[in-house]
């Protein structure tokens, strides 16, 4: 059931990527020529509706942008801080102040967007009454994504945001298989071995992306001996999977969502947009883009990894349950040996997520399609393959939880005693 409320909820967004902004004039922007640089990329995580000014044309991009924002004040400011702390409740109140923070940066990027993509031409409501209703309705779009999102966390599988993302990502992909063809047989020359290549080389580089993404490390745990009864526990020695690349796919969205500030500001200032520096950085193939954007992927590996993995509480656990690791004295010692095994994983793992990220603009390089180029690696490649992998250990979990489930009621049919609760409850899959 879950997996066909994630496809039901998955048609709804593709359905309303094609319901075109009231009063815009789809037959004029269906004639002109696609976006480039950042606005091309962002046309590919709305799977296209931000070129055919779609209500959904700013996607979740917003949400996102809100949501690095609400972190980064986790940080600097204590009450928000306190509120990360604060468990269940905590989140709750976050989550409100990144839905209002999401509606303040959808307007302001709804009004940019107004102005700078949609011609005179294509307008069928006379200013100002268009701009205002155009983004109203925007802003109620991307409100609605984000909640098909949330819906799908909630009652299907995997993360609803990172599917959404990666739904528009792979709306895009057969288009852009049959356009690089085209041009390798028809226009550029080559015919089908460097079209057969070029897909080699793809493959190379999924799998490369693959290997990275599911890199770990794993650390030795060696737990007590206990006898409780007639029986021994632990005595055994595990392992603790320390990720190379721990915060995923996040670090590679943030830092997208940050790099369209630059072509948002320039939408706003004209004069600002002519700008040299403007213009680099809002074009994915020159080296000032890269290098920042380069930049921005470590440290936001660095910064995510650091709130979502805990070291302390990972001591303090396994001080708990009886374990510790092999020389290394349990408690603060334990936190500080974890910590320094995560700091120098991180470093490689992210320098690999950023370089994986800058294969666009060298594939660009070797006269490769601009749509195409993007799935040999970059935000598409690593959100569709974290996001796969994801998903297919979620599915992997619900199956056995499904199979637990069946055991239990099968015994109760035949009479036989049936199994605790406690005992039935599966680990957390890892």
């Amino acid at each position: 059931m879950r997996i066909i409320n994630t496809l039901l909820f998955l048609l709804i967004y593709r359905v309303g990527s094609y319901v075109v902004l009231p009063g815009v004039d789809a037959n004029t922007l269906n004639s002109q020529a696609g976006n480039e640089g950042l606005l091309g990329l962002l046309n590919m995580f709305a799977g296209g509706s931000f070129s055919r000014a779609s209500i959904f044309a700013l996607g979740v991009m917003p949400y996102i942008s809100a949501s690095i924002v609400m972190q980064l004040l986790g940080i600097a400011v204590p009450y928000f801080a306190k509120m990360q702390k604060e468990g269940e409740s905590g989140q709750n109140k976050i989550n409100q102040w990144t839905r209002y923070m999401t509606i303040g940066i959808t307007g302001l990027q709804a009004i940019g967007y107004v102005r700078s993509q949609i011609p005179d031409a294509g307008r069928l409501i006379t200013d100002p009454y268009f701009t205002v209703v155009t983004t109203f309705t925007l802003t109620a779009g991307t409100l609605f994504v984000m909640w098909l999102g949330e819906k799908i966390t909630d009652k299907g599988i995997g993360n609803g945001i990172s599917l959404i993302i990666m739904v528009g990502i792979i709306a895009s992909l057969p288009g852009a298989l049959v356009d690089e063809f085209s041009r390798v047989v028809t226009g550029d020359g080559g015919g089908p071995i460097v079209f057969i290549v070029e897909l080699v080389a793809l493959l190379v580089v999924v799998m490369f992306t693959i290997l990275i993404v599911q890199g770990t490390r794993k650390v030795a745990v060696q737990y007590a001996k206990r006898i409780v009864g007639n029986k021994q526990y632990g005595g055994v020695r595990q392992y603790i999977p320390l990720k190379l690349i721990a915060a995923n796919v996040m670090p590679i969205i943030f830092a997208q969502a940050l790099m369209f500030i630059p072509a948002t500001i320039g939408s706003f200032f004209p004069k600002i947009a002519s700008n040299s520096l403007v213009i680099a950085l809002s074009n994915y193939t020159t080296w000032q883009h890269n290098l920042l954007f380069v930049v921005m992927i470590i440290l936001f590996t660095y910064f995510y990894t650091a709130i979502t993995v805990n070291p302390k509480q990972m001591a303090d656990d396994m001080k708990k349950n009886g374990g510790f690791i092999p020389g290394v004295k349990p408690g603060v010692a334990t936190s500080d040996y974890l910590d320094a095994v995560i700091s120098k994983i991180t470093l490689p793992g992210s320098i690999f997520l950023a370089l994986i990220a800058i294969i666009p603009a060298f594939a660009n390089l070797m006269h490769l399609n601009s749509q195409f180029a993007r799935f040999f690696g970059g935000t598409s490649l690593i959100i569709l393959v974290g996001v796969v992998l994801d998903t297919l250990q979620q599915i992997e979990s619900h199956l056995l939880m499904r199979h637990y489930d069946g055991l239990m009621k099968t015994g109760r049919i035949k009479g036989r005693s049936s199994v605790p609760a406690a005992a039935g409850t599966l680990p957390p899959v890892i």
